[in-house]
């Protein structure tokens, strides 16, 4: 279980921080080129350059050199923008991350900031470029009113993703069950939550999350449900568990293996029940591993585990021919 909640963390990291090789080294030549900029402005763009009179009779040409003003403005703000982002990501890398609650607190907040940057960029390029944002803030506040009144069920996906988060329903990294449906948290999103189990993935819509089980809050208990045959002295097998079961040491189990007792009368023969404390992510090894270990001491005292058998009966021929 630490091993995958470490795994999460350094996952969760890799994304939030980094960008890969390529675009890092993309935004350092834009850093470098928006310093520039700044700096030779004057030098590029004085008041008599032919950006501003122009070098031809041809107003598209001229139309031309005066938007390359207006373009280098606009990568200007991009790239303040991503390298306010790309701080802001590092600062929740070191700030969060440090267990499971952070770790899906980051990658909401991760999700959260992609949309609004995305929007504040287009707003602002817009700007630059002379177009009017405040009526088109207006508009897309009115479309965005008309919109949410159709899309009820995505505001409210949105908002059960909030309340899961802050809530501490389940974080990244949890074993949960929704729907039927038993798997680790991959991420919490603004829209979805991704569930993972055996190379499968469930998405589920955050307003759909009813009734989740979650079985990371506290420890588990993994159940091994051995028969033994009736003709078995009782007595004699409990007095081998008691001197036999404090040597069976399993990986993953928190404790001992617990002997419960007898857990029912079966068909063939009399069930007896152990159980031990373990992590939900371990409980299925260590129920393997405690049958096979069980097994192998019941073979080495001589305690027979029953079987389903077929038994034929033959009828006395001499018999059936006088009657």
């Amino acid at each position: 279980m630490n091993g995958s909640f470490k795994q999460q963390t350094e996952n969760v990291k890799n994304k939030v921080k980094s960008m890969g090789p390529i675009k890092f080294i993309l935004l350092i030549i834009l850093a470098a080129g928006t310093v520039c900029s700044f700096v030779f402005h004057d030098y590029i763009f004085p008041a008599d350059s032919i950006f501003n009179k122009g070098i031809s009779d041809s107003g598209f040409i001229n139309g031309l050199l005066a938007f390359v003003p207006k373009l280098i403005q606009a990568v200007r703000i991009v790239t303040v923008i991503l390298i306010i982002t790309a701080v802001a990501l590092f600062v929740i890398n070191k700030t969060l991350c440090k267990n499971q609650r952070q770790i899906t607190v980051a990658r909401l907040v991760n999700n959260m900031i992609s949309v609004v940057v995305a929007v504040i960029i287009v707003i602002a390029v817009l700007a630059v470029w002379g177009i009017d944002t405040t009526a088109l803030i207006t508009g897309a506040g009115v479309i965005t009113l008309i919109v949410g009144l159709g899309m009820q069920s995505l505001i409210a996906d949105v908002v059960a993703g909030l309340f899961i988060v802050f809530e501490n329903e389940f974080n990244v990294g949890d074993i949960v069950t929704i729907d039927g449906f038993r798997g680790t948290v991959v991420s919490i999103g603004i829209r979805t939550t991704k569930l993972e189990a055996l190379g499968n993935i469930k998405i589920v819509n955050n307003s759909d999350i009813r009734g989740v089980l979650n079985q990371t809050v506290k420890p588990s208990t993994a159940k091994a449900l051995i028969d033994i045959e009736y003709g078995a002295s009782l007595e004699k097998v409990e007095r081998v568990i008691n001197d036999k079961l404090p040597d069976v040491k399993i990986d993953g189990v928190l404790g001992a293996i617990s002997y419960d007792g007898v857990a029912a009368l079966g068909a063939s023969g009399v069930t007896l029940q152990f159980t031990a404390e373990c992590y939900e992510g371990d409980i299925f090894s260590v129920q393997r591993e405690m049958n096979k270990r069980l097994k192998t001491m019941f073979d080495e005292n001589g305690i027979g585990i029953p079987f389903n058998q077929l038994v034929v009966h033959f009828a006395d021929k001499s018999a059936a021919q006088s009657t």
